[in-house]
């Protein structure tokens, strides 16, 4: 303001505002700007670019004054610092902006322990979901793998991957569910199956997974889950999208949708890209699972209680590119709690209650933890 006085170094007495004007380049121009005749430079501010609706980013070279309407990536953001009046206040205490900056990074085994933990989920995921504070449990550190993960290597290997989806046009839960089935698996589970059902939803990509002996339980396992599924989210499933497997196209399931008023969307022959979404979670729980049992060492007969932990980790830790949430976190509106996770094929003690056990006799007996 006009008469008072501004504090800078090499001036104790500092400079006095003798006046305000514009300050223009011919296209671009700042207004309100303050006249200090014993400053010998300029003082840019940024507050009053900001207020132009530009946006101002420095570097150890340049500054750089950016358009309006530039969006900077969330991943990219590692300090945030609210503006109050004409200043930037960075609270050191406030460890919502600062810890995605500050932390501090992992052990080699700690990593790799954390990495079997959530199925062998990638690294880079593991660091999204501590940035963004989206589980409880999960230590607040920077997970930097020092070497490859040799299961992941054998397990995950492939060609080239489907291209995801720019933009969703599903606007809620239940609104569109993908499914398919894969196997036969060429060894049964111990629970007696061959086939695996897999359901994902498209907006919140929340998964389940249902075993099966014969395809043709597929349709009484639909009809049981849609009716439970509305009944716990007191919602209804809109449409569904699967291939031509006999499976689907059925009549029981055809009467069940019809007097629902389920519509149905069929992927054309031998274009597996149309039902993508399903296509992919298979890959990624196939892969998940493969990943595990190779990692644990145990017999591929446990195939399916792979798939069912990896199903269960993944809902819970994967990230919903749209809504940038953890699909958990969508469907039931909290984030999830991961602290009790442990690695797929871990080893437990469990103990005796029998009552006549000898003085020198084990007291317990080695088991293995498969999932959750």
């Amino acid at each position: 303001m006009d008469g008072d006085y501004v504090d800078f170094a090499g001036n104790p007495r500092g400079g006095k505002i003798e006046g305000q004007g514009t300050v223009s380049n011919g296209v671009n121009s700042l207004e309100h700007v303050n006249f200090v005749p014993q400053l010998k430079y300029n003082l840019m501010s940024v507050s009053q670019i900001c207020d132009k609706d530009l946006c101002a980013l420095f570097n150890s070279k340049e500054c750089l004054i950016l358009k309006p309407g530039v969006v900077i990536p969330e991943e990219l953001i590692l300090i945030r610092a609210p503006r109050r009046y004409n200043t930037y206040r960075l609270d050191m205490n406030n460890p919502s902006g600062i810890e995605s900056c500050f932390l501090s990074k992992t052990s080699k085994d700690e990593s790799f322990l954390w990495h079997k933990r959530l199925g062998h989920v990638n690294f880079k995921t593991m660091n999204r979901l501590v940035r963004g504070n989206l589980v409880t449990g999960l230590p607040l550190k920077d997970f930097s793998p020092v070497e490859h993960c040799i299961s992941c290597s054998k397990g995950k290997h492939h060609k080239t991957s489907h291209k995801p989806k720019t933009t969703n046009s599903i606007d809620s839960v239940l609104q569109l569910l993908h499914m398919d089935l894969f196997g036969p698996a060429s060894v049964m589970s111990l629970g007696q199956k061959t086939y695996c059902l897999v359901v994902t939803d498209d907006f919140s990509r929340f998964t389940w997974v249902f075993f099966l002996a014969k395809k043709d339980e597929t349709p009484y396992i639909l009809k049981t889950y849609s009716l439970q599924i509305e009944n716990l989210f007191n919602l209804s499933v809109k449409t569904i999208r699967n291939d031509h497997g006999t499976e689907f196209k059925n009549a029981t399931l055809d009467s069940f949708c019809e007097s629902k008023g389920i519509s149905r969307q069929f992927s054309a022959p031998r274009t597996p890209q149309q039902n993508g979404v399903a296509e992919r979670r298979n890959r990624t729980l196939i892969e998940a699972a493969r990943t595990m049992i190779i990692d644990s060492k145990l017999h591929v007969t446990f195939w399916a209680e792979a798939v069912n932990t990896a199903c269960f980790v993944q809902n819970r830790v994967l990230i919903t590119k749209s809504c940038k949430k953890t699909p958990y976190e969508i469907m039931y509106k909290r984030k999830p709690v991961i602290d009790f996770f442990r690695k797929f094929g871990c080893i437990y003690t469990m103990l005796y209650t029998s009552d006549h056990l000898n003085k020198f006799e084990a007291k317990a007996k080695g088991c293995y933890f498969l999932g959750y």
